[in-house]
C-alpha cells in the first residue's frame, strides 16, 4: 500500500472525483458495479478508496486538519504574508467572521466538504461492487468491505467533529434516495452509524494485514474507541455538554484495553520518530495515510496537505503558515518538581534564547517549535533564525517543526513554489490509545488507573532528548520534566488528574491538530479560546476584533452551496 501510484492512476482514469457537488460523485458512463465484478478490479476499487483519503491539498484538507484543529484552538497563528493572505483561513483564527456564504468555493471547508463526500463516494462504490461477489469467487470479500467501512467511518467522523449535523451516505443509497438523505438525524443515532462501520471492520479484518497500510482489526478497535468516547460526551442543540455517558466509557475501556493487551503497537523509544522520515508504519503507527515518492508516477504521491507551511529558510522559500502561538510555547514550562505550571504557564513568555534556559521545559517543545539558536529538525549545524520568517512583526517568534522535512531528505519534493514530502500522516498513533484509556478511567473515578498510562507517555518524552542537542553537546533548553507521583509532585485526585490528562494530550499532539476537538469534546472551547484571546489581543495587534462565540463556533457552518444545492433540505447549524 505504501508504493501504490500506479495503481492508483490506472483505476483514477476509470473513476470520477472532484465534481460541483458531493452528489455528483457516482461515476458515469457505462462504469457500473453490475460490470467490475472480477477480483482484480474489485481489489483496485478499494485500492481506490484508499487514495482518496489523502487526495487533498492545503486549500480544504481532509489528512492534516492544521488549520482547523490547531490554528483555531490557540496552538498556532494563521502566518502567510498578511492577515488578508488566505482570508478565509484568517476567520477562522477570529472565529467571529466565519458565515457560510463567504468562503471561496476553492478554499478551506467548503472543500474539506466536497472532497470528503467525494472519497466517500469511492469507498460506497467499491462496496457496492463487492456486495456483487460473493466469497466464493472472492474470498478476501469480506476483508475488503471491512478496510472500506473503515475508510467511510473516518471520513464521517471527520465531517461529524467538523460540522456535527451531516448526511449519512452509505452504499445502499441510490441517488434519489441521496437527494433526500437530511443531515438532521440526532447526535446519538449519527454517532452509532460511524460506529457501525468500525464494528464491521471489527468483525471482519485480521490482526494483522499482509501489505503494509491496510487498515487492521486493531486500528478498527481503536478508532471505535475514539468514536465511543466523542460520543460518550453528550451534547445538545447549543453544543454545551450536559453529561458523560457511563456505558460509551466503559465501551473505551474494553476497545482500548484489546489494542493495547494485544501487545502488537508500544511507544517509539524516541518522540521523533514520530515524524522523522525512516520511520514510516513503525510500532506507534496505528493507522496512517500513506505516501511515496520516485514511485513511476509523475509527482509520486506526496503529503501536499502542509505545503504551504515551510518557512523561507534559504532551502524553501515560502509561505510561511501554521506559526506556533507564544501561548502553546509558554504551555511547555515546567516547575522545579518536573510537572506542568497549570495555572501559570502563560504569565510570562519564553521568547529569548535565555529563556529556555532560565525556565524548565518539556523536551517535547523542541520536538514541536523551531526555536531562534536551536537545531531545526534535528541538524545541529542548522539552526532556526528568524529571517525564516516571512512577516515577523505579525506573526513571527517561531517556527513549526512536525511536519516539516529537511529539505536534502529523500522524502522531499519541491512542487511549483510549494513542498510535499512521502512521509506518512499518521491518523491513530498508540500515545491516543494510551491517552483515550486514561481520560475514560478518568471520568468512571478510576483515576489510580490512569496515572501509568499517562506516566508511559510522559516518561518516553523525559527519554527523548539526544537527538535535540547542539553542536557541542549540550542541550538548548533546560529540560526539565517526570512522571507525576501522588503525593510527591501532584496529589492525584481526580479534577487534578483531569487536569493533568488534558495537558497532556496538548503538549504530546501541539500542532497536529486534536487540540480544537478535544476542547469542544469537554465542553471547554470558549471559555479556554475566549482566554487565550485575551491575553493574544495584547500580543497581536490583528487578534483584537477576534471572539469565540459560545454555542455556535464549535462546528462550522453548513456550507451553504450545500443547502442551496439540496433546496433547503439540509438544515444550517445553530447560530449561523
Amino acid at each position: 500500500m505504501k508504493n501504490t501510484g500506479k495503481m492508483i492512476l490506472a483505476i483514477t482514469l476509470l473513476l470520477v472525483a472532484g465534481c460541483k457537488n458531493f452528489l455528483d460523485n457516482e461515476p458515469k458512463g457505462a462504469l457500473t458495479a453490475e460490470v467490475l465484478t472480477t477480483p482484480d478490479k474489485v481489489d483496485a476499487l478499494v485500492t481506490a478508496a484508499y487514495a482518496a483519503i489523502g487526495n487533498d491539498v492545503f486549500t480544504g484538507s481532509i489528512t492534516s486538519m492544521w488549520l482547523y484543529g490547531s490554528v483555531r484552538s490557540g496552538d498556532a497563528y494563521k502566518g502567510g504574508g498578511s492577515v488578508s493572505d488566505l482570508g478565509e483561513y484568517n476567520a477562522y483564527e477570529q472565529h467571529n467572521l466565519i458565515e457560510p456564504t463567504n468562503q471561496n468555493s476553492d478554499n478551506g471547508f467548503p472543500n474539506t466538504w466536497r472532497t470528503a463526500y467525494g472519497a466517500i463516494s469511492r469507498a460506497n462504490f467499491a462496496l457496492r461492487t463487492l456486495n456483487q461477489l460473493t466469497d466464493a469467487r472472492f474470498p478476501n470479500r469480506a476483508v475488503r468491505q471491512g478496510e472500506a467501512r473503515f475508510l467511510r467511518g473516518h471520513l464521517h467522523f471527520l465531517l461529524k467533529i467538523l460540522f456535527k449535523n451531516v448526511p449519512y451516505v452509505d452504499e445502499t443509497l441510490s441517488d434519489d434516495d441521496i437527494l433526500k438523505a437530511s443531515n438532521t438525524q440526532s447526535d446519538e443515532e449519527l454517532w452509532n452509524k460511524i460506529a457501525d462501520d468500525f464494528q464491521f471492520a471489527v468483525d471482519n479484518l485480521p490482526v494483522k494485514q499482509p501489505e503494509v497500510g491496510r487498515a487492521n482489526q486493531l486500528a478498527a478497535k481503536a478508532y471505535l474507541a475514539k468514536v465511543r468516547l466523542y460520543q460518550a460526551y453528550q451534547q445538545d442543540a447549543n453544543h454545551a455538554v450536559t453529561g458523560i455517558s457511563q456505558a460509551r466509557l466503559n465501551e473505551v475501556v474494553a476497545l482500548t484495553n484489546d489494542v493495547i493487551s494485544a501487545g502488537v503497537y508500544r511507544l517509539n523509544d524516541d518522540f521523533a520518530k514520530n515524524f522523522l522520515y525512516g520511520f514510516d508504519n513503525g510500532p506507534e503507527s496505528i493507522f496512517a495515510i500513506q505516501y511515496s515518492i520516485n514511485d513511476g508516477t509523475s509527482f509520486g504521491r506526496l503529503s501536499m496537505s502542509t505545503g504551504l507551511n515551510y518557512s523561507l529558510a534559504p532551502q524553501y522559500g515560502c509561505c510561511w503558515f501554521h506559526i506556533p502561538s507564544q501561548n502553546v510555547v509558554n504551555a511547555f514550562k515546567t516547575d522545579p518538581n518536573g510537572v506542568p505550571l497549570f495555572d501559570t504557564f502563560n504569565n510570562s513568555e519564553m521568547k529569548e534564547p535565555a529563556d529556555f534556559l532560565t525556565n524548565g521545559v518539556d523536551p517535547r517543545l523542541d520536538h514541536t517549535v523551531g526555536i531562534q539558536g536551536h537545531p531545526f529538525k534535528y541538524y545541529p549545524a542548522i539552526l532556526y533564525d528568524h529571517s525564516w520568517e516571512r512577516i515577523s512583526a505579525l506573526y513571527g517568534g517561531f517556527g513549526n517543526m512536525k511536519e516539516q522535512q529537511a529539505a536534502d531528505c529523500p522524502c522531499f519534493k519541491k512542487q511549483g513554489p510549494f513542498y510535499g514530502s512521502s512521509v506518512n500522516i499518521d491518523i491513530i498513533r498508540y500515545a491516543d490509545v494510551l491517552l483515550w484509556r486514561a481520560e475514560a478511567l478518568i471520568e468512571l473515578g478510576r483515576q489510580a488507573e490512569a496515572l501509568p498510562l499517562i506516566n508511559q507517555v510522559r516518561t518516553r518524552a523525559k527519554n527523548s532528548t539526544q537527538r535535540l542537542k547542539l553542536a557541542n553537546g549540550t542541550d538548548p533548553s533546560n529540560y526539565r520534566i517526570n512522571a507525576y507521583a501522588d503525593g510527591v509532585n501532584i496529589a492525584w485526585t481526580q479534577a487534578n488528574a483531569r487536569k493533568a490528562l488534558q495537558w497532556e494530550r496538548r503538549l504530546e499532539f501541539a500542532m497536529e491538530s486534536p487540540r480544537f476537538f478535544d476542547l469542544v469534546r469537554w465542553g471547554m472551547a470558549a471559555e479556554t479560546i475566549n482566554a487565550y484571546l485575551a491575553v493574544e489581543k495584547q500580543r497581536k495587534a490583528y487578534l483584537a476584533s477576534a471572539e469565540f462565540i459560545k454555542g455556535r463556533n464549535e462546528y462550522f457552518p453548513i456550507p451553504q452551496k450545500e443547502i442551496d444545492f439540496t433546496k433547503g433540505l439540509y438544515k444550517q447549524n445553530t447560530g449561523y
